[in-house]
């Protein structure tokens, strides 16, 4: 199926409708149900998608094929779910032109990308004037969720879902080139520590392993960042099939 059909398909399921929000830099794709204003907005930021075809070449549309975000996104039973693609994700390159090659390579993490995807957010929680933002992002989204919320006061939390939460060692493991022009969320660890976070790891993925989130906890301290292992799981594992029980932990502080 095409991607943006197999989009379209799993965002209906769970009632959610396609729309563009336009920022100063990119034009995004979301898919969002606003049921009740008075409640949070549970927003889920999507993966790096299709970005390379092989270890050497770039794809030339990083749309994700399987849109694991989506997939979480549409089984939540929250009133208010908002779906947030990436830059260049799902949105025709013609209304994009900025859309590039390295925006979904080198640049992923780039501060105009993390400028893009706030703009998106700000314009998401008026909505829901008042109400926090609950941020849940998958893999190289879950990096976003984080650089986001270091400039935020609204966010109510941050789950991350095989996240990318430090970069620059996951490329030292992979032994892939640096990304100078993106910024480290760990490095912005301590600006996000007083934030309730779990950050949700597969045992079995060797794409971005455990490790990566404890690292990032090291950093932010344990009292509200806590770290859990999800058994036999991948990075692109079946992690529709145990979100819905993932999803009823709840992120807080300890004293």
């Amino acid at each position: 199926m095409d991607p943006v059909e197999h989009a379209d398909t799993l965002a209906q399921a769970g009632g959610l409708q396609r729309e563009r929000i336009v920022t100063p830099t990119f034009v995004l794709t979301a898919y969002s149900k606003i049921s009740s204003p008075r409640e949070p907005i549970h927003l889920y930021i999507e993966g790096d998608g299709l970005a390379w075809i092989s270890r050497t070449q770039p794809s030339l549309d990083p749309t994700p094929h399987q849109a694991t975000g989506l997939q979480l996104a549409a089984i939540d039973p929250a009133p208010n779910v908002v779906y947030l693609a990436r830059p260049c994700q799902f949105t025709p390159m013609a209304v994009n032109p900025t859309c590039g090659i390295p925006y979904w390579t080198g640049k992923r993490y780039a501060p105009e990308v993390v400028a893009s995807m706030n703009d998106a957010i700000s314009q998401i929680a008026a909505r829901a004037q008042g109400q926090q933002i609950e941020l849940i992002g998958y893999s190289g989204g879950g990096a976003l969720a984080v650089l986001v919320a270091a400039g935020r006061t609204d966010i109510g939390s941050i789950r991350t879902v095989a996240g990318n939460l430090d970069d620059a060692y996951v490329n030292q493991l992979h032994n892939v080139s640096e990304m100078p022009e993106s910024e480290n969320p760990i490095d912005f660890a301590k600006r996000v520590a007083s934030i309730p976070q779990i950050h949700f790891s597969g045992a079995d993925d060797h794409v971005v392993p455990s490790a990566v989130a404890e690292r990032f906890v090291d950093e932010t301290g344990p009292r509200c960042a806590q770290t859990r292992v999800v058994p036999g799981m991948t990075h692109d594992g079946d992690w529709r099939a145990v979100w819905p029980d993932l999803l009823r932990v709840a992120p807080a502080c300890g004293r």
